[in-house]
């Protein structure tokens, strides 16, 4: 939990600081850049986190990544901010929050459609206009196929679950004559 809160508070400081230059989209890009390639290199996220490894050689070799990578003097600034502050191996963490913050600043919302069928183009579009209504954001739609809902969809937006699948309306069915059965 205390892991969170401090991904949470350097997102946040980044977002300042973007919003404050007007760079918090390249900021987003970015992060997600270094953050996506450590994640997928597991040798590299060992090099940088690991404190078996002499401190300034795995400064050094985030010193080089950072040059490979082409990236912005703040990003890099707060990359080594970060590695000074013990903080490098919740890089994962601090993105995922960043991309939520940056969707709030910019009124967009993602959501998951799961449906057991695939739908066509139309339909969703319909489904992500009635969601921009009901949220009031533009809506970031991801869309995937689960056959056993056996009919219907799911939707999830945050915290928000909105389910019409056939599935669940069958287990609430059997819940209902369960009860009515003990009555």
């Amino acid at each position: 939990m205390k892991n969170l809160a401090i991904a949470r508070r350097y997102a946040k400081a980044l977002l300042l600081i973007g919003k404050e230059d007007g760079q918090a989209e390249s900021y987003r890009e970015e992060l997600a850049a270094f953050a996506g390639l450590v994640e997928k290199e597991k040798a590299l996220d060992q090099a940088l986190s690991n404190p078996l490894y002499d401190a300034q050689a795995r400064k050094k070799v985030l010193v080089t990544v950072i040059e490979k990578l082409g990236l912005s003097r703040v990003m890099s600034s707060f990359l080594i901010l970060l590695f000074d502050k013990r903080r490098i191996a919740f890089i994962g963490a601090i993105n995922d929050f960043y991309q939520k913050l940056a969707d709030e600043l910019k009124g967009v919302a993602r959501a998951s459609l799961v449906s057991a069928t695939e739908l066509s183009a139309e339909t969703v579009d319909k489904i992500r206009s009635a969601l921009s209504r009901r949220t009031g954001k533009e809506i970031v739609l991801e869309v995937k196929q689960a056959p056993d809902l056996i009919g219907g969809i799911v939707t999830r937006i945050g915290d928000l679950v909105l389910d019409g699948s056939i599935k669940t309306q069958l287990l609430n069915m059997r819940e209902s004559l369960k009860r009515g059965e003990s009555a």
